[in-house]
């Protein structure tokens, strides 16, 4: 299933594609694999139920720009830890007798681009075997502080949850267990949805062009080689009220993009390999310079406005790590699309982090946790009952 790819970035189809073939063979030869797509026509149930649970991720090497916006295909690959300081739990029931396609979301029901976002995912899922048969969807996202900031990567768990929920109800645990299935379906409500799906550190690999079935997400760390890791998650709101969708519009407009793409290959390589060494603090580095960078790349994809997605807590952050690492206490600070900020560690210098983050005196609320796993499906009463649906 081809992918549209903008005019202003043919020329570097050819390019990225030699960098994903390179990638693709250095996680073979890391002894990594990945199923093949499943031909489910004809495999739909007349109805069916299923919930599932997935984490946010927070990015390493970061990704903005989608090459096909109906697919959600990047321009570039992306890599990502998930994070188990909030979570999204998704029913999706299938039912004969439903007239159109519902969502209720936190608890309100979802309408205009919200709801549509959706019903695209329940659309391609629905498609791989020509069911017709509408869905009612309940979901929540979950938090361990008191809110989730901007930029705590819940999007990715929603469509992660809703994706994992959607395909089994229709297709039964056996199709929900391709774990590329599931993370190709993943990417279509939010692209590092695929990622979230995958769970852990994970690759998400895309580029202009790609065909649908062949952007997927693989998790690195597949033998606990980060389990010592602490993710140390501030959570931060937006004054501006930033939409991710504008950043995704804004940051191919800069003149530092191509760049960002060309440079990704050995990047990612790098990170592949420290991932598999569990060489936490190589996956520290790249997160928090590739913060810096694709702050950069929004800030520098208009003339006229700006999209200034950090605040002013996070110069302060920032500069903490730096007089952290100074005086001998390994952290990297990390953000994606908003202020919320993410500090990567070992375990033994958790308490030294969270120590430093509140003798800054901004008040900030500190989530401890550590990477987290992949979507997973979960009990239906349970869930029926943590969501407050009637079963």
């Amino acid at each position: 299933m081809a992918t549209t790819v903008p005019v202003s970035y043919v020329d570097l189809i050819e390019p990225m594609a030699s960098a994903d073939a390179e990638l693709r063979a250095a996680l073979r030869a890391h002894g990594l694999r990945w199923e093949a797509y499943p031909d489910l026509t004809g495999a739909a149930r007349v109805r069916g139920v299923a919930a599932a649970l997935a984490y946010p991720m927070q990015g390493v090497l970061k990704y903005h720009g989608l090459s096909d916006w109906k697919y959600r295909i990047a321009f570039l690959p992306s890599i990502s830890l998930c994070n188990d300081a909030g979570h999204t739990l998704t029913l999706v029931e299938f039912d004969p007798d439903l007239p159109d396609d519902s969502a209720t979301i936190n608890g309100q029901p979802a309408r205009g681009r919200e709801l549509e976002r959706v019903q695209q995912s329940l659309d391609a899922i629905r498609a791989v075997s020509g069911a017709t048969v509408h869905a009612r969807v309940t979901s929540r996202n979950v938090t361990r502080g008191t809110r989730f900031g901007k930029g705590l990567g819940s999007s990715a768990s929603a469509s992660a949850a809703l994706a994992l929920a959607a395909i089994a109800a229709l297709y039964g645990e056996e199709a929900a267990s391709n774990r590329r299935l599931v993370s190709c379906m993943a990417r279509l409500l939010a692209g590092s949805g695929c990622r979230s799906a995958a769970g852990g550190c994970s690759i998400w690999l895309s580029y202009p062009g790609i065909a649908h079935e062949e952007s997927f997400a693989v998790r690195l760390d597949d033998a606990g080689q980060l389990d010592d890791v602490r993710l140390i998650t501030v959570p931060i709101d937006s004054r501006i009220g930033l939409k991710t969708e504008q950043a995704h519009m804004d940051a191919p407009a800069s003149a530092l993009f191509r760049c960002w793409m060309l440079n990704r290959r050995d990047e990612a390589l790098a990170c592949i390999a420290a991932a598999r060494a569990g060489d936490w603090r190589t996956l520290g580095q790249w997160a928090e310079l590739d913060s810096m960078r694709l702050h950069g790349i929004t800030m520098s994809g208009s003339l006229e406005n700006k999209l200034i997605g950090w605040e002013p807590e996070n110069i302060a952050l920032f500069r903490m790590c730096n007089d952290l690492r100074s005086g001998g206490v390994p952290v990297y600070c990390s953000t994606d699309t908003g202020p919320t900020a993410v500090f990567i560690t070992h375990r033994d210098y958790e308490e030294a982090v969270v120590a430093a983050i509140e003798a800054t005196g901004l008040g900030l609320e500190t989530i401890r946790g550590r990477i987290a796993g992949p979507a997973r499906l979960v009990d239906v009463a349970w869930a029926q009952g943590a969501l407050g649906v009637e079963g």
